[in-house]
């Protein structure tokens, strides 16, 4: 077990080429956000479209989208999105990487539209209500889980309390074992690949033990899945950044009043300087 640091971090960070544009960074696809939680279509989007991506798609519900559009007009929309999904309507061709979960549920519809999501050939990350007891052997392409304790326990059987005793051995054991990659949150949050390898995280503070900040950890994700060549480093960066932005909050700021949308207002700085320099 290895701790990804910001040397490591510094020297995976893509540039950003003068001769780019956005389809050099790719379109990436987000179901996300309901009737009832539709921030997390925001929260997720937010994060996607601060993270490198070239252009981003938040498949919703039409009545969330009034909610989105006035405080993220970069994205595009595919209205009932999860259904079209669902229903197979969605091309899995046309996105460079896929996020699902955020502010859904975990039930028919979902799982129907995360089936026909799988059978696509781009990396994606399930979350929230995406996770759910499956295995993904079989699959060629990346797919990146990112279960809290509760929702690890909920997908694999382990018991909350082994769990916490030994999250680096679960989330690797379960990585192999299952055919993705486990990016298990909490504190010192544990990343594991199918191949073995994993990595602790070493930033993040208790700021980030509030609502939303898991639908932007996965935005970030989908953003930098889609402006890195590894996917691998982009999910480790992605959670580096993501911890170091509450890091960042705690420098003049108590713990107890960053809102989840906030680590994407810190993001920009923070990434700078993370970039490698000459």
């Amino acid at each position: 077990m290895e701790e990804w640091t910001e040397d490591h971090v510094r020297a995976t960070l893509p540039e950003r080429t003068k001769s780019g544009h956005k389809g050099t960074y790719g379109t990436g696809l987000l179901l996300a956000g309901s009737k009832d939680m539709p921030g997390a279509a925001l929260l997720s989007g937010i994060g996607a479209m601060r993270s490198g991506i070239g252009k981003l798609v938040i498949g919703t519900e039409e009545e969330v989208i009034p909610y989105v559009v006035p405080v993220l007009p970069e994205s595009t929309y595919l209205r009932n999105g999860l259904k079209k999904a669902a229903d197979g309507e969605v091309k899995t061709a046309e996105y460079k990487a896929i996020a699902a979960g955020p502010g859904l549920e975990p039930n028919e519809e979902t799982e129907k539209a995360v089936q026909h999501l799988l059978q696509g050939n781009c990396p994606i990350i399930l979350d929230a209500g995406a996770l759910s007891e499956r295995t993904y052997e079989m699959r060629k392409s990346p797919v990146i889980l990112t279960p809290h304790p509760g929702e690890f326990a909920r997908i694999t059987g382990v018991k909350a309390d082994e769990l916490a005793e030994n999250r680096a051995h679960f989330a690797s054991q379960w990585a192999k074992k299952l055919g993705a990659a486990i990016v298990l949150k909490g504190n010192g949050t544990v990343t594991a690949f199918p191949d073995g390898s994993a990595w602790t995280n070493p930033t993040g503070n208790s700021a980030l033990a509030k609502g939303g900040t898991g639908d932007t950890l996965t935005g970030m994700m989908l953003g930098m899945l889609c402006c890195h060549k590894d996917w691998k480093n982009a999910v480790l960066n992605a959670v580096y950044l993501h911890g170091a932005c509450a890091d960042r909050w705690i420098e003049n700021r108590s713990a107890h009043t960053m809102l989840a949308h906030e680590l994407t207002d810190l993001l920009p700085e923070v990434w700078k300087e993370k970039e490698q320099r000459d």
